[in-house]
């Protein structure tokens, strides 16, 4: 590493790397894109009442306090989503803006169980998402894939059904996860959909250590077999998980801008990405619900660098860190880490 590359970023040298970083998104709810306008728009669409009267009353309730009451939120403007083409549009929507971000692949949760209880079939879901994938591709080069996640608020009886649901549609699907609230609901209430899910050849993450304490890091690692956890910011709680998240490199997919939404932080100067980016844990930076805390992948880069006084190296490392975790083939992987590397060279 030269000494220009250990020290902290002018402004205009910082936002320059931003730019010109190829990125790999691996945290992201592709329902969270969902815009106050879209919502609207699509309420409109289908006679669906929202409980707001306008896009500003909507931005005004993201003011949340915790999780449970982001999910208040998320769950209802879900309900706006209706056809094929509503799947299509959102995803879409997405990889428009994600494009403009510098995104290059992009790993996408997405959660059944939100829209089959409103009586929408997986096909609608599914086929509309990846509608959307396919025109990204098309469209702007955006590679992708799809994490089937199962909401950890209900029973894994439930979770056992939407794996049988889905798997007409296994050629579709990457992996799957486990997110909405933490608390109450430790990984180990899922080990038995998961193991199945490997024995088909899915790819396990799980939601961990946000809310949840650094034991729950530990059970999905153990128990439910994950290879990236999304979060895992309490991890610090445990130091000898923390020297076994580095000996093992087991990534962890951070999102910032959410974390200090959601009052995981109260500042991002407080946030220990960096001490633990440091300490050699695999970070990542992702968005996980943008359109309702405040910043797509490039936002999230951006504030965290400012906040953590990350150099040009660690920026540069994060975005390698971001390819190496993805379930991209390793050919694929390969070349991502030659643009990466020539990318910020030229930057």
């Amino acid at each position: 590493m030269s000494n220009a590359a250990a020290k902290p970023l002018a402004d205009d040298a910082r936002e320059r790397l931003i730019r010109a970083l190829p990125k790999v998104e691996l945290h992201l709810h592709i329902e969270g894109t969902l815009e106050p306008e879209m919502m609207f728009s699509l309420a409109g669409k289908h006679g669906v009442k929202l409980p707001y009267a306008s896009v500003e009353a909507v931005r005004a309730a993201y003011a949340f306090h915790d999780l449970q009451s982001f999910l208040d939120l998320y769950y209802a403007g879900c309900d706006v989503l209706r056809d094929r083409k509503d799947f299509y549009a959102l995803a879409l929507a997405y990889f428009t803006r994600a494009h403009a971000d510098g995104v290059v692949h992009a790993e996408l949760f997405f959660d059944p169980q939100t829209h089959t209880v409103r009586g929408i079939p997986l096909e609608v879901v599914i086929g509309g998402f990846r509608d959307a994938m396919d025109d990204a591709h098309r469209r702007y080069g955006i590679t992708s894939e799809l994490i089937l996640c199962f909401l950890r608020h209900l029973s894994e009886e439930d979770a056992l059904a939407t794996l049988d649901a889905a798997l007409p549609f296994r050629g579709d699907l990457v992996g799957v996860g486990l997110d909405s609230g933490e608390r109450g609901n430790p990984p180990a209430k899922f080990q038995r959909v998961f193991a199945r899910a490997r024995a088909l050849g899915l790819r396990a993450v799980a939601h961990a250590g946000e809310e949840g304490p650094a034991a729950y890091i530990t059970e999905a690692l153990d128990l439910l077999g994950a290879e990236r956890i999304d979060h895992g910011v309490r991890c610090e709680e445990d130091p000898a998980l923390v020297e076994r998240l580095v000996r093992e490199q087991i990534p962890l997919t951070v999102c910032p801008l959410s974390n200090l939404k959601l009052c995981v932080v109260k500042d991002l100067k407080a946030h220990n990405f960096a001490k633990l980016l440091r300490r050699g844990v695999v970070l990542t930076i992702n968005s996980d619900d943008p359109a309702y805390f405040g910043g797509y992948i490039a936002d999230n880069y951006r504030a965290t660098a400012v906040a953590q006084a990350l150099t040009a190296a660690e920026l540069v490392q994060v975005a390698e860190n971001a390819a190496r975790a993805s379930f991209l083939p390793a050919t694929a992987k390969t070349a991502l880490l030659n643009k990466i590397r020539s990318a910020a060279a030229r930057a």
